[in-house]
């Protein structure tokens, strides 16, 4: 993977924080994690696992898709970031966030979002007005949506194609294993979590719809 940017997470969690009067403690009671960890994600010192991430957006009342776009004089430029055209690229994004990325996506052009417990999601695309993660997700070996092993849930419909890799699927009681191939849908308010079990990565094409956030 070569990322082209990583969207500063923490900075845009706590900007919607502020922006609705939720203390940081309130948040972390909220969403049942310490203060601590909060704050540390806040400050780019610790990254949310999947479940986590979506607890804490739920919980502010915004779309996950939004955390990739943050405020321009928060976006920063990275050592990984390549070729003048994916800098314009990154420049004319973080001036006006609602612009379509794409309709063609590079491969060095994908924002990156690497979360705890060995899971990057690497964004491929948006349209505006829009509420669809379009995600390239990779599970390390070892990874898993929830580092505590909880079940997750969230608004909105989820679609997944693995494309390599080999995933195990916990879906209400149930418990799924993907192999290359293999696609999923279900509803996000089912409980769920991901992990691979496996020595090798398993990567694949996700599409969550959520709900509009307003």
């Amino acid at each position: 993977m070569s990322p082209a940017a990583v969207p500063p997470v923490g900075a845009r969690i706590r900007q919607a924080r502020l922006e609705r009067g939720v203390s940081l403690r309130g948040l972390a009671r909220e969403i049942g994690v310490s203060a601590s960890l909060v704050s540390q994600i806040e400050t780019g010192k610790s990254q949310p696992s999947v479940s986590t991430l979506y607890a804490i957006t739920t919980a502010l009342g915004i779309s996950v898709e939004s955390l990739f776009e943050g405020a321009p004089d928060a976006v920063q430029t990275p050592s990984t970031v390549v070729g003048a055209t994916v800098l314009h690229a990154l420049a004319a994004f973080a001036a006006d966030p609602g612009r379509r990325i794409g309709p063609l996506v590079g491969a060095g052009e994908r924002e990156t979002i690497e979360l705890d417990s060995g899971v990057v999601w690497e964004r491929l695309g948006h349209v505006p007005g829009t509420d669809v993660d379009f995600l390239l997700v990779t599970y390390r070996p070892g990874g898993s949506s929830s580092s505590g092993g909880g079940l997750m849930r969230h608004a909105g419909t989820e679609y997944g194609y693995l494309t390599s890799g080999e995933l195990v699927l916990t879906l209400g009681f149930d418990e799924h294993t993907l192999r290359p191939g293999d696609a999923v849908c279900f509803e996000s308010t089912t409980p769920h979590r991901y992990r691979n079990d496996s020595a090798e990565p398993a990567v694949g094409v996700w599409f969550v719809f959520s709900q509009s956030v307003q």
